[in-house]
């Protein structure tokens, strides 16, 4: 297969040395980095996640930082998230929306002063439209990319190998909450999160010169937790419902479309309220389900998405689909029309090699 080809267009990480030893033998490109997409297998690397602790390169969540006296004004504009309630130390996952409802991109807040935010994102250029805003509304705000690169830690053994390197107060670091916590001579925002559902913690690394001392120390202090480098896992994600922004749900779907409803709380004039509240009062068109499809682990790639069937009729489309050994079926997320997403409803998926059967579940694998 060929390579990608660096360039400042396509930018590798601080931790990108430590990737490559760690023998990752693929990358996709997202947010403009290199991301690793497997370093064993799919599924070595799965079952590895599940019974050990990994070191993501997650540089690619590259944050906006929202920053002066109309930060939380922008960020009330943005989100139909009610940012009245997010606590000093808290991580908020807020859709952000356009004017007609539609998803622009699924970050997660981190609350850095009462004045100042950074927005995690998914893949997606978010900054230009938070500085559209603030520049077109003359905002006392300043939105910048700022040389922050997140390093996960996930998997059981998680808790240790952070205790090991930072203490045992990571402990007591709560879910989507964070703490401060020291390394050599800075400090870190060290949030309990990670796209994973095994548990652990994502290291907000504030200056690149720390990525590799901080891969090393982690590396070293884990040899006997069976340590590895990882990366999000397809198999993992959608058997846990953890989606996707640009490939289960994209710019077309609205946060209510994507299963998100409870993050829309906010009391504010956000952009996209008229029509999310009225997706809310009348429900949506379709709506993102799990979906169980029969036969072998043997499906293609599944790049564009497979079309979903009733009666002859397309009635929705899978963007995510994976054989779990787990659960010994293949999962998979899909946008469902209203009518054919009930639980137990059978439908049929043009795999590209093949209809299959396919059944609606009443909630994801894990």
């Amino acid at each position: 297969m060929a390579g990608i080809v660096p360039s400042r267009r396509v930018r590798g990480t601080p931790f990108t040395p430590g990737v490559q030893a760690a023998g990752a033998k693929a990358y996709t490109v997202y947010n403009h980095m290199l991301l690793p997409s497997y370093f064993e297998s799919y599924e070595a690397d799965y079952r590895h996640l599940k019974e050990h602790v990994q070191v993501w390169d997650v540089s690619v969540e590259r944050q906006v930082s929202v920053k002066g006296p109309d930060a939380l004004r922008l960020m009330r504009q943005m989100s139909p998230r009610d940012m009245d309630k997010m606590a000093d130390d808290q991580c908020y996952y807020a859709p952000i929306c356009d004017h007609n409802g539609g998803m622009l991109n699924d970050p997660v807040l981190i609350k850095i002063a009462e004045d100042h935010y950074w927005m995690s994102i998914a893949d997606g250029d978010l900054l230009q439209w938070a500085l559209g805003l603030a520049v077109g509304q003359g905002l006392d705000v300043d939105v910048v990319e700022p040389d922050v690169s997140p390093l996960a830690v996930q998997g059981p053994k998680a808790d240790e190998l952070m205790a090991r390197v930072f203490g045992d107060v990571v402990r007591d670091i709560k879910f989507f909450r964070y703490k401060r916590l020291a390394f050599e001579d800075t400090e870190f925002v060290v949030a309990r999160s990670g796209w994973s559902k095994q548990g652990g913690f994502e290291i907000y690394v504030d200056g690149s010169d720390y990525g590799m001392p901080l891969w090393n120390r982690l590396f070293d202090a884990g040899q006997d937790l069976n340590v590895r480098a990882g990366c999000p896992n397809l198999i993992e994600r959608v058997e846990g419902g953890l989606l996707s922004y640009g490939s289960d749900m994209r710019r077309e779907n609205t946060p209510i479309e994507s299963g998100l409803a409870r993050f829309c709380n906010s009391p504010e004039g956000y952009i996209g309220k008229s029509v999310i509240e009225a997706q809310k009062a009348d429900g949506p068109n379709k709506m993102l389900r799990p979906i169980a499809i029969d036969g072998p682990g043997d499906l293609p790639h599944n790049a564009l998405g497979w079309d979903v069937y009733a009666d002859n009729k397309q009635v929705g489309l899978i963007a995510s689909a994976v054989w779990s050994p787990d659960f010994n079926t293949n999962v998979s997320i899909g946008m469902i029309d209203r009518g054919h997403w009930d639980p137990g409803t059978v439908l049929n998926v043009d795999t590209g090699t093949g209809m299959r059967p396919a059944t609606v579940k009443e909630k994801f694998w894990i």
